[in-house]
């Protein structure tokens, strides 16, 4: 399949007039919900209990035409527990995203989701373009696969963006976990077999915003600019903490996963650049989530 069959680039849009969040909790909504504060854009975000994924009749009471985009930040993120329960990631990644599309396409709306790195196989020498082979290692990956497939079959008034490491000041997530780590401990063993791109919330949100303005629709791939490996991305944390903890590289054997991850996952973003122009490095995504951790 060609790039030009899976993403495709439409007229300029206007600001969205009205948007809904949902997900307002997780790292990405969040984040969506900063950015459209900043930006003095009306919207309205939900979170569970009030929006469930797993609850079709709460999909089908947050979705009206009171909108005219809604960003889907719900997701299913526990990719070892989809191993044990892989019909509740389905649930979540791709039967409630086929509603969620559908109850937009009833009302004309627009809809931005996300999909993750962890749909490809791993074994690639350089970054994934879109129409690459959809080969994913894990039940997380799989759910995820199942999504976009769905969502294709449902309307192509979307925006599907694949991202991957994603981190933000807030929440669960791998920059933090290591910031409380080397306040704790002297030494360390991080993954260094496992190459992809770091990730900003706060970064994938304005750019997510950015590609809906300049007339994104279909597939795209969005991460903060720059590749490195789980360690590599630790001692990038330590040097910016400043901190004397000692980083040593491991196998992933080192740490048994229930789920496999992809030893090469980096997303190609070369068409995003050539539209939204050059994204963020990745040490910078760093600084501003520990950064803003210290605030």
């Amino acid at each position: 399949m060609s790039d030009q069959a899976w993403q495709r680039v439409l007229e300029p849009r206007t600001r969205p007039e009205r948007v809904l969040v949902l997900g307002q909790s997780g790292m990405v909504g969040r984040a969506w919900c900063e950015l459209l504060g900043s930006e003095s854009i009306e919207h309205e975000a939900l979170a569970r209990p009030e929006f469930d994924l797993s609850d079709p009749e709460s999909i089908n009471r947050a979705l009206d035409n009171r909108y005219d985009l809604v960003v889907n930040a719900a997701a299913w993120t526990d990719v070892d527990g989809a191993e044990s329960d892989e019909q509740g990631a389905n649930r979540a990644n791709a039967h409630a995203v086929e509603q969620i599309a559908r109850r937009c396409a009833d009302f004309g709306l627009f809809l931005i989701t996300y999909s993750t790195d962890y749909i490809f196989g791993g074994s690639a020498s350089s970054p994934y373009p879109i129409d690459a082979p959809i080969e994913p290692l894990n039940a997380y990956g799989r759910s995820k696969a199942l999504g976009e497939s769905m969502l294709r079959a449902v309307s192509d008034h979307h925006l599907l963006i694949r991202t991957s490491w994603v981190h933000a000041p807030w929440g669960k997530n791998f920059v933090l976990t290591m910031r409380s780590l080397m306040q704790s401990r002297d030494q360390l063993s991080v993954v260094d077999d496992q190459r992809g791109r770091p990730s900003n919330a706060g970064s994938l949100a304005s750019g997510s915003l950015d590609l809906y303005l300049a007339g994104a629709a279909g597939t795209w791939h969005l991460t903060d600019a720059g590749e490195c490996s789980w360690h590599g991305l630790a001692c990038e944390i330590r040097e910016q903490l400043g901190r004397s903890c000692e980083i040593n590289p491991c196998t992933s054997e080192a740490f048994p996963r229930p789920a496999k991850r992809p030893a090469y996952s980096t997303l190609d973003i070369g068409p995003t650049e050539q539209l939204i122009g050059p994204l963020p490095k990745w040490e910078l995504g760093v600084r501003q989530s520990l950064g803003h951790s210290f605030g």
